[in-house]
């Protein structure tokens, strides 16, 4: 296996950029998935667009059960990796990929049994869009299980420290998605065109990929901790620890789809332009919020480990590091869709309507995107410290008021469908003020962790219930 990367010793900018870097390459990795999707589906008009977007919502919604083996198997084998116990570390990776296993099973039987209906709940009044969406929904769903496992591979690997071999993994799935796309969706040669189904079939081939890439990696360098009998003598304490870490963001990531759903509908009330208009302005707008989340999983690996580790002074240096980064990239970003959204949504669609609408909804998310850098940063510092309750509340809570305030500023006589983005931004701008508020509060209050004496460990420091 390659180096894993000790976060426990060392200069901390030093280890945080080296497991950063690879983590947020990753990122791109999966931004430039959906890009390349947008950018080759777009080319074929307004209608493919609005299909893949609203088939689009159930694998987001899929990140929800994903999160229950992901963050519990992330964060545990981070603290197991920072307290040196292997076999901790063993039984939280047999937990997570057999509960994802289960999960992905179950969540592919419900897409295809019930894929009419699940369509239908928006309402989109065109039948070939409504067809597409249903098409596209059954190919991904025959290939969710890759869906499923591909990011719990990846937390697993950052949570040894080994941040390195997702990324170039995950490349190798970009690479055949690159190759695919254009082929599958326009065809060549004795290649049919088949549209959006050629997209649901290039990304889960792509997935299926990085699958195998995963497992033959796992097997040629014999890696210890994967060494376990997975689907025998299941640990049932441990799935209960990973549904516990794992519960509060899964009902955040289901309700934040959920509200997206509700949100969808509104939009679509504006027509398949507008629905084309948020999937293509809410890919663009990923590339700033699934970095931050990149550098947010390496914050959180680096918590982890220091916190199994009882090295509490290297999590808050660490954490002021990570909020400074978060303000420089948030400054970028804000900056980079307030002013150039023109240009960049050229690159995606070609209809002038729908790049008028377009750069308005990149300019209103854009003056939010500072606030969301930071809340995203110190949901990775609580995740890290298993505290992953504090964020998810606090995003439920305002996600759900962007169904209201959409419903009220969305009106023709107040800002039409830039209402909708407002409420988007509004809220972000909320959650990163209360969120940095409870952060600063909780620190310099001395209540993020409390002390007592444990054996021969002098003083160790755990979580306030």
């Amino acid at each position: 296996m390659d180096k894993k990367i000790d976060l426990t010793e060392g200069g901390i900018v030093e280890k945080l950029v080296k497991i950063a870097i690879p983590i947020m390459a990753t990122s791109f990795i999966q931004i430039a998935y959906n890009l390349i999707d947008m950018m080759w589906v777009g080319k074929n008009g307004s209608n493919s667009v609005a299909a893949v977007g609203t088939a689009g919502f159930y694998p987001w919604l899929a990140m929800a059960f994903v999160m229950f083996s992901k963050i519990g198997g992330e964060v545990k084998v981070a603290q197991s990796m920072g307290e040196k116990n292997t076999k901790e570390v063993k039984s939280y990776i047999k937990s997570s990929i057999e509960l994802n296993v289960f999960l992905s099973i179950t969540y592919t039987l419900v897409l295809i049994l019930f894929n009419k209906q699940l369509i239908d709940i928006f309402n989109l009044g065109d039948l070939e869009v409504i067809t597409m969406s249903r098409q596209y929904l059954v190919i991904l769903a025959i290939g969710m299980i890759f869906y499923f496992i591909n990011p719990v591979f990846t937390s697993i690997f950052i949570g040894l420290g080994n941040s390195s071999i997702p990324f170039r993994i995950n490349t190798i799935g970009l690479i055949a998605n690159i190759i695919l796309d254009p082929l599958l969706i326009f065809g060549f040669g004795p290649i049919d065109a088949l549209g959006t189904n050629g997209a649901g079939i290039a990304t889960i081939t792509a997935q299926i990929i990085v699958t195998c890439v995963f497992v033959g990696y796992i097997i040629k360098n014999k890696i210890e901790y994967f060494k376990v009998k997975y689907f025998r003598n299941i640990e049932l304490e441990y799935f209960k620890t990973l549904y516990k870490l794992g519960l509060p963001v899964a009902i955040q990531n289901a309700l934040f789809t959920l509200i997206s759903m509700a949100m969808g509908v509104i939009v679509a009330s504006f027509g398949p332009v507008a629905v084309a208009v948020q999937k293509v302005g809410s890919q663009i707008e990923s590339i700033s919020w699934m970095s931050a989340d990149g550098f947010a999983s390496a914050l959180s690996t680096f918590t982890g480990q220091n916190y199994g580790a009882y090295k509490f002074d290297r999590i808050n240096k660490g954490s002021k590091i990570g909020l400074i980064g978060a303000l420089i990239w948030g400054s970028i970003t804000t900056l980079v869709l307030v002013f150039l959204g023109d240009i960049i949504f050229r690159a995606f669609i070609n209809e002038p309507d729908a790049i008028i609408k377009g750069v308005d909804y990149l300019k209103i998310l854009g003056y939010s995107q500072l606030f969301m850098c930071i809340e995203i940063t110190i949901t990775g510092i609580l995740k890290g410290l298993g505290r992953t309750y504090i964020p998810s509340v606090t995003s439920i809570v305002l996600n759900l008021a962007r169904i209201p305030m959409a419903i009220v500023l969305s009106k023709p006589d107040i800002l039409g469908i830039n209402g909708i983005w407002w409420s988007i931004s509004i809220s972000s701008i909320f959650k990163g003020i209360i969120l940095l508020s409870i952060f600063v509060i909780l620190n310099k209050s001395k209540k993020l962790y409390k002390s007592n004496n444990k054996n021969n460990l002098g003083v160790k420091d755990e979580l306030c219930s």
